[in-house]
């Protein structure tokens, strides 16, 4: 009797695939790690066998990837060495540059555009890897002129300087409206309450109105420019919480010019990372003070 031939699909083996940059150094490195890995045209990859080829191939990439973040570091390192940055709010550490500076909205929105930059809460300071070096030279310029700006005895400069003119009194004017958590909107198109709403001010989460009427003057001085014979009420807000924040789905498009024009507005995505971020440095802020008062007792000599 004559053996017919199995024609049935073979049996496929256990094992991983994976794609790899096209040069030959890694390849190579590749090769020296995983032996028994094949070129499979078919799917176009390196195929290596085994039940732990994935996890095998996973930990290999990873060990890839951190010894080029290495060579980066050294090469950041070595350019800094050869044009340093003299400041007095940067050091340069073993691990990473060290930014510590004045609070200053503007040094915090330069350096959270440098790639990999953290913020050290316990150091309060900001790290930058060395490979991230050149963004951090492009970008210091305008760090070290914010952070001058926002010496303690610059601010007093400043103050004192306008002190008893009209921009002081503007300015004074000014903390003191916003103090009171209020804001204008119109009195026939009034936003939804406890959702999170763009405004002139910021994201904010309006709570309330008792349907008192806002001064057209008030509104132009300090919110926007009110439309001639539009009537305005007060609204009370708060702000968000980061869950809050972090769960409120953006709008798809920015606003248009007749909803910036009535003062709110379905927010953007930059809006609200702009305020998940003001609102995590709010929260860091409170936890640190529960933390330094347990007891929430008023230091002594503030009484």
């Amino acid at each position: 009797m004559k053996k017919t031939k199995d024609t049935s699909a073979p049996v496929p083996r256990e094992g991983a695939t994976t794609d790899l940059p096209h040069d030959r150094i890694t390849v190579e490195r590749f090769r020296e790690a995983f032996p028994r890995a094949r070129w499979n045209d078919t799917l176009n990859a390196w195929f290596v066998p085994g039940r732990r080829a994935e996890k095998r191939i996973g930990r290999w990439l990873a060990e890839m990837e951190a010894e080029a973040d290495t060579f980066a570091d050294e090469k950041g390192r070595d350019a800094f060495a050869f044009e340093p940055i003299e400041s007095r709010y940067l050091e340069a550490a073993p691990a990473s540059f060290q930014i510590r500076t004045p609070y200053s909205r503007t040094v915090i929105d330069e350096i959270r555009e440098i790639p990999y930059a953290r913020w050290d809460a316990d150091r309060r300071l900001w790290t930058v890897p060395y490979r991230s070096s050149e963004e951090l030279r492009q970008r210091w310029q305008a760090i070290e002129a914010a952070a001058e700006r926002s010496e303690p005895a610059a601010r007093r400069a400043r103050r004192q300087a306008i002190k008893g003119t009209e921009e002081d009194e503007a300015s004074k004017a000014r903390s003191r409206e916003r103090r009171r958590k209020r804001y204008p909107v119109p009195a026939g198109d009034t936003p939804p309450f406890d959702c999170a709403i763009g405004t002139h001010i910021g994201i904010v989460f309006f709570t309330k109105t008792d349907g008192e009427l806002a001064d057209p003057v008030t509104v132009s001085a300090f919110y926007f420019a009110a439309a001639e014979g539009e009537d305005y009420v007060w609204v009370s807000w708060r702000g968000g919480s980061v869950e809050e924040l972090v769960t409120t789905w953006p709008a798809r498009t920015p606003p248009e010019q007749h909803e910036r024009d009535r003062g709110w507005w379905i927010p953007t995505l930059e809006e609200l990372r702009t305020a998940r971020r003001a609102a995590k440095s709010r929260r860091r802020t409170n936890e640190r003070k529960q933390k330094d008062n347990p007891s929430g007792e008023r230091p002594a000599g503030n009484a």
